[in-house]
């Protein structure tokens, strides 16, 4: 399928295009698995066998081939979003997700950087990426507001950049693979509705554990 610039559909790709295309994603996948989201745009060309100038044409920014790359793991997440939707422990299910998102994430070196630079830029082609996963999370945050699990002052743009934090936390402590767990569990504590008294968290309405349990 072609793309625009916005990565929109465009006019159908020649069938040697659509080659060059599914090369380019086929390589770029691999150096960013290898090198992280900076890796060189050169090298990506020369692992799909084309020219420089074959790439800007199919993706003329760095963040249009991250887009295309990662669509299909935004796509997954969004289904597991609404998988959540149908849990009675709404708080859990939201952190649940977070989580996903932060493992995804860790996947790419860079990525959760990226994606807190462009979490409020809509003009960035990782809006892509950014506008479906926010659209998703705020479903559930939504919902486990409603039941009364989570504060109603979080807001979805301020918990997308604090899942990335989590992430880029988690890719800069490789010596230590719970960081992710941990700091996912004080979001937990930090989302979940006070309890009345004031002396604590209370078990989240909707049957969501609290951080201890969950």
């Amino acid at each position: 399928m072609a793309t625009s610039q916005a990565g929109a559909p465009a006019r159908p790709m020649r069938a040697d295009a659509r080659r060059n295309y599914g090369r380019l994603l086929a390589a770029a996948r691999t150096a960013f698995a290898e090198h992280g989201t900076d890796a060189s745009l050169e090298d990506v060309a020369r692992r799909a066998g084309v020219g420089i100038g074959t790439l800007y044409r199919h993706f003329p920014t760095r963040h249009a081939l991250m887009s295309a790359v990662f669509q299909e793991a935004v796509t997954a997440l969004i289904t597991r979003s609404r998988e959540l939707a149908g849990s009675d422990r709404s708080c859990a299910a939201l952190v649940e997700w977070l989580g996903a998102i932060v493992t995804h994430a860790g996947e790419y070196r860079g990525l959760a950087q990226a994606l807190m630079s462009t979490c409020r830029d809509e003009s960035s082609a990782l809006a892509r990426c950014n506008t479906p996963l926010r659209e998703a999370g705020s479903t559930l945050l939504t919902r486990a507001q409603s039941s009364g699990a989570v504060r109603p002052d979080v807001s979805i743009d301020d918990l997308m950049q604090l899942t990335n934090a989590i992430a880029l936390a988690a890719e800069q402590s490789p010596d230590d693979p719970e960081l992710a767990s941990r700091l996912l569990k004080l979001t937990l504590r930090g989302l979940s509705t006070p309890s009345p008294s004031g002396g604590g968290t209370a078990r989240p309405a909707g049957g969501a554990a609290s951080p201890s349990g969950d």
